[in-house]
């Protein structure tokens, strides 16, 4: 069927072109596809040439304009996995069936490649102006310690000058003698320049001009870079660029535009154009040139047509054509009126609600109460820290006494047991759509690979330590780990740690948070980047955790990157039972674009802010008025809302969360491009100020409630908490991240959140068992003190050493309920206790 679908495209010309990228390529030493399926691992020039000789490949055989219309998305996901996981024997082996998965492979992975060659377009020219920048900072450093020694000394002339009782022939003398000829020679050895608006940067940037030439001209050669409203002068300084290179030109022309040029930059070409200096004209046109054009990509001002991260940001969203049958629906989904008068006269009284209890806690606190949020007495916010939760002394007893009562487990055992109970290694399906039969050595084949790759001991190491060979946990990683199968086995996890008793002790499901952790890595890899304060290479993972202390999310990043970009991905992508409606992260999460995205998908962003005293709050009314309303609150409220904006740009607003909600666009996508946006984007700038009220809402209901800042602690606390969990079972290699490739490092990170999980869902059936004990024995086991209990610690699990995957074995062990004797029976049986 899929033959026949897609069969007018098989014409003897793409069958030979689909043939040789089986054979061995003389000049690369391997095959085509694998040359191709091998992504980067740097963003060096040479990466950014690779990866355009790549796009170049696919172009030559029309890859880009292949219609595949024909068949569904999921089968054309599904022939291109297959095409990418499976060796040339066996391709080779389907004879004609594998022209059509080659056929889907070259489709999506030409899409993919274009992707490629812009992200490591920007990471390149990133990489140099980060380096510049960090040169510019030791510079001014360097001028700050000499500007020292400078100051000293106009402490000593110029009271010399202005003291009228010397006179002025001795005035020289007398400074020589007390400075001291040398001092003076030193001080004035150094030229003292005036520095231009932005420190130097572009100067310094300069020093990577021949670099930067090594891959420019060909990105802008095969790339078709288009811009959006206010890009004009760019795009045509992009065409005279790009003419230059083609014919060799040195000298910019005449009329060339610099209007796009950021004003802390347009002092050097006024300087060199005056100066008659053409060469350093040309270097410091094109690097504004480049740098505008990295820029209006992640804005999203600039697009490239036929790329899916930097496309148009308007095709992210519904039509209005495809908005209108869903519109109403969507409103009674997240509880917001399709009316935007009535949308702001709901605002209003939620901004009204906020502020007066916020007026009612700055007006009961008194000036010396340090305790208190409050004014001081000139008029300024005073936050004091939340004093840390008291947790109940028994809580602390209760949970050392809960935890001797656990069994020891190792880590194997612990999944095959959770297994038995949940049922998720049923979800690592084999990649070519075969599902095989549950056989206890694929199973043990499977724990082996998360075992390997979670506490990150590598195939290597693992099948030293569980006797498996080498080559069977890599075939069974290559088709049945992978970040699918992992995210339903941690799904079907989370879901079973959801309906258990004591985990609703614990929270409701309700609230969740997200925060990022980092990890070394060895090696090349476009998503590590150099840190000082944590000693090299390291990425983050950035991981989503409910209020019950299950991981639901979780992703790869450069950990240079905004972490706000990423908040919203996983929690609109929850497909857990968890009931998640409220969303807290520390002041990363917390941007204008966050607070109304959250709101509009009838969400709640609760973040903890930093520095409160310095968010600019909003009013809907003249300051007198406010002032008359909320004596002690208005004078904080220090801009006006613009609700004309929000009523202009009210429908494409919802048609925005829509298409957020309803999985039309990524969030990263449209956070990122909006965030990063122009003035000149209506939409962006209405998207901001309606967070611009909930940020209001939310600070004065953070300053007014200890309740609920406490709350909004107390969940950003677990998240960290688990943080030392992942931490223990990442273990191996010093925890040392050695695989280069994002897509590995994702199945890598997946691996360890499902690990997380397991240990969490299993220690808390194992208290659930200790709780019912005790409770048996008359004792008294309230809620309230169990929700101050963590499962979160692996004291319980050993994953050290030998281990042991015998799934029929380990079955064997438990009893005919399926469970380990808690240890206080152990002992009773051992004549111990």
């Amino acid at each position: 069927m899929t033959a026949q679908l897609v069969g007018h495209l098989l014409t003897g010309e793409v069958r030979a072109d689909l043939d040789r990228m089986l054979r061995v390529d003389a000049g690369l030493g391997m095959t085509r596809l694998e040359w191709l399926n091998s992504p980067a691992r740097d963003a060096s020039a040479s990466s950014v040439k690779t990866a355009i000789e790549k796009l170049a490949w696919f172009r030559g055989i029309d890859a880009p304009q292949m219609d595949l219309s024909a068949l569904p998305n999921e089968r054309r996901r599904f022939l291109a996995q297959v095409a990418r996981r499976s060796t040339n024997q066996g391709l080779e082996r389907r004879k004609e069936r594998k022209y059509p998965i080659l056929l889907a492979f070259v489709a999506q992975a030409a899409v993919d490649q274009l992707d490629e060659v812009v992200a490591l377009f920007d990471q390149a020219v990133s990489a140099r102006e980060s380096r510049a920048k960090s040169r510019t900072e030791e510079a001014l450093a360097e001028r700050a310690r000499k500007g020292e020694a400078r100051q000293l000394l106009m402490d000593v002339i110029l009271p010399v000058l202005a003291d009228p009782s010397v006179p002025d022939e001795q005035v020289g003398g007398r400074l020589r003698d007390q400075i001291g000829m040398q001092r003076l020679r030193e001080i004035t050895s150094d030229s003292w320049k005036p520095l231009p608006k932005d420190h130097g940067r572009l100067s310094e940037l300069d020093s990577s001009y021949s670099y930067l030439r090594q891959f420019t001209p060909n990105v802008l050669a095969v790339i078709d870079f288009q811009g959006g409203p206010g890009t004009a002068e760019l795009m045509e300084a992009v065409a005279i660029l790009k003419e230059m290179n083609r014919l060799g030109g040195r000298k910019v022309p005449a009329g060339a535009p610099t209007g796009f040029v950021p004003a802390k930059y347009a002092g050097y070409l006024e300087k060199a154009r005056k100066s008659g200096e053409d060469t350093a004209y040309r270097h410091y046109w094109e690097l504004c040139v480049t740098l505008c054009l990295r820029d209006g990509l992640r804005s999203g001002d600039v697009f490239v047509p036929g790329s899916r991260r930097y496309a148009d940001p308007s095709t992210y969203l519904y039509t209005a054509r495809q908005w209108a049958p869903r519109h109403e629906e969507y409103c009674r989904l997240v509880g917001k009126p399709a009316d935007a008068a009535r949308a702001l006269e709901q605002g209003k009284e939620e901004l009204h609600a906020a502020l007066a209890e916020m007026e009612s806690a700055l007006a009961g606190s008194l000036p010396g109460d340090r305790g208190a949020v409050r004014l001081d007495g000139d008029g300024h916010l005073v936050v004091p820290p939340l004093p840390a939760e008291d947790i109940p002394a028994e809580a602390r007893e209760l949970k050392d006494e809960l935890a001797g009562m656990l069994p020891f487990a190792p880590i194997a055992s612990l999944l095959i047991e959770l297994d038995a109970r949940t049922g998720f290694l049923d979800c690592f399906t084999h990649a070519g759509g075969r599902k095989l039969a549950r056989s206890a050595e694929t199973k043990r084949n499977i724990l082996a690979v998360l075992i390997a790759m979670a506490t990150n001991l590598g195939l290597a190491r693992m099948s030293e330590a569980c006797g498996v060979s080498y080559d069977v946990l890599a075939w069974t990683t290559e088709w049945y780990v992978r970040e699918d199968t992992l995210r339903d086995a941690n799904t079907v996890i989370v879901n079973h740690h959801y309906s258990l008793e004591l985990s609703k002790a614990f929270g409701g499901g309700v609230m969740s948070s997200s925060d990022g952790q980092r990890f070394p890595v060895r090696g090349k890899s476009v998503t590590a980047r150099n840190m000082v304060i944590h000693g090299g290479q390291v990425l983050s993972t950035y991981t989503h955790v409910s209020d019950q202390w299950s991981t639901y999310g979780t992703k790869v990043i450069v950990p240079t990157a905004r972490e706000a970009h990423f908040v919203l991905d996983d929690f609109l992508g929850n497909a857990t039972d968890l009931p998640v409606a409220e969303h807290a992260t520390d002041t990363h999460g917390a941007t204008l674009i966050n607070f109304a995205l959250f709101d509009l998908v009838g969400k709640a962003l609760t973040p903890r802010m930093r520095d409160l005293a310095r968010v600019t709050l909003v009013r809907d009314d003249t300051p007198t008025e406010v002032r008359k309303a909320y004596p002690h609150a208005g004078p904080l409220l220090g801009a006006r809302w613009n609700e004309a904006l929000i009523e202009e740009c009210w429908p494409d607003l919802l048609r925005m969360a829509g298409s957020l909600k309803y999985g039309q666009a990524t969030a990263s996508l449209i956070v990122g491009k909006w965030s990063a946006s122009s003035r000149q984007n209506t939409l962006a700038a209405a998207l901001k100020e309606w967070g611009m009220l909930r940020r209001t809402i939310h600070t004065a209901r953070y300053l007014s409630d200890p309740v609920y800042r406490r709350k909004i602690s107390r969940q950003l606390n677990k998240g960290e908490s688990l943080h030392s969990l992942r931490r223990d079972l990442h273990y191996a290699q010093q925890g040392t991240i050695t695989r280069a490739h994002p897509a590995e490092q994702t199945e890598q990170a997946w691996c360890l959140t499902v690990l997380t999980n397991a240990v969490v869902a299993w220690t808390t059936e194992y208290y659930s068992r200790a709780v019912l004990e005790l409770r048996s024995q008359g004792r008294s086991v309230p809620d309230e003190v169990l929700a101050h209990i963590s499962p979160g610690h692996s004291d319980n699990v050993n994953f050290f050493g030998v281990i042991n995957v015998d799934v029929e074995a380990e079955l064997a062990k438990l009893d005919g309920g399926g469970w380990r004797p808690l240890r206080a029976a152990q002992l009773q049986d051992l004549g111990l206790a």
